[in-house]
């Protein structure tokens, strides 16, 4: 293949753009949609999506750049398998919102008490070791229902972690699941983004390339997304407590749904388990 003198500039681009395009995909989506519930700030709501594009970006590079050098053949079994994955993912990301929708099913009906629904309170006591005092965070499971005194409340708000201290205790879980997220999704798509540059650029060293500018517009993308998505979820968390455990449990339930139909339709209809499987790379 010949560029002209326009050529790489547009390819550049082209490229850009496509991966801006594909970290709008809805599996992508719903996936950081279900991270970002938990998050306080917006801040941490784009760095969680630049974790994914990351995460993202090192199995497509790494793969994607493997088959277009080394001409590679992507089995259907394993490109089905890598596409599963994703599916086992989101199930895995809405586990929590079902599991308690499942709880609060029961305490409606009675199977259960309704205290197990009450999220635990977080607190910390100034603790001494030799001198050199620390601060010793913990939880404990139904803070309110065991003071049984009224004058004990006041304590138990002045030792309580400060608003913004329970995010930063949970962001790092936070950056690794996105992070391992986006693995997943770069593994499921590097074989069908590489084989399709393949087809349109088949020297290897402007495929190579197009690949990396297309993971950097997929980066921005996710960026961007993330950004927009997390700032309702920031306000109604400061603002409105209801309506945000509401968009957090949809969300769940969300990434869960749509989980389990990528595992049907890779599982069943596109014959994963078969002895026969359809895949075709898209």
């Amino acid at each position: 293949m010949t560029f002209g003198n326009g050529a790489p500039l547009g390819l550049v681009l082209l490229g850009f753009m496509l991966g801006m395009r594909h970290a709008t995909d809805p599996d992508h989506v719903i996936a950081v949609t279900a991270i970002l519930t938990r998050e306080r700030r917006l801040g941490a709501a784009t760095r969680i999506g630049f974790v994914w594009g990351l995460g993202h970006t090192v199995t497509v590079l790494l793969v994607g750049a493997a088959i277009i050098v080394f001409k590679l053949k992507v089995p259907v079994r394993l490109g089905l398998a890598m596409e599963f994955a994703v599916a086992i993912a989101l199930i895995l990301l809405g586990l929590g919102a079902a599991g308690r929708l499942v709880r609060e099913v029961a305490a409606r009906l009675h199977l259960i008490s309704r205290d197990k629904l009450k999220p635990l309170t977080v607190h910390s006591h100034a603790h001494s070791h030799a001198t050199y005092p620390h601060p010793y965070i913990h939880a404990h499971p139904h803070a309110h229902s065991m003071m049984h005194a009224a004058a004990q409340e006041a304590p138990l708000h002045e030792h309580r972690l400060p608003a913004d201290a329970a995010p930063a205790l949970t962001r790092g879980r936070s950056l690794l699941k996105s992070f391992s997220v986006g693995l997943v999704h770069g593994l499921a798509g590097s074989a069908a983004i590489a084989l399709l540059v393949l087809t349109a650029i088949p020297e290897p060293m402007w495929a190579t390339v197009y690949l990396a500018v297309f993971c950097a517009g997929v980066i921005a993308g996710m960026m961007l997304i993330t950004t927009a998505i997390g700032a309702p979820l920031v306000l109604a968390s400061n603002r409105m407590a209801e309506i945000h455990r509401g968009l957090t449990l949809s969300a769940g339930l969300l990434s869960f749904g749509f989980g389990l139909f990528l595992a049907y339709r890779i599982g069943v209809v596109d014959k994963l388990f078969d002895a026969v499987s359809g895949w075709i790379a898209h």
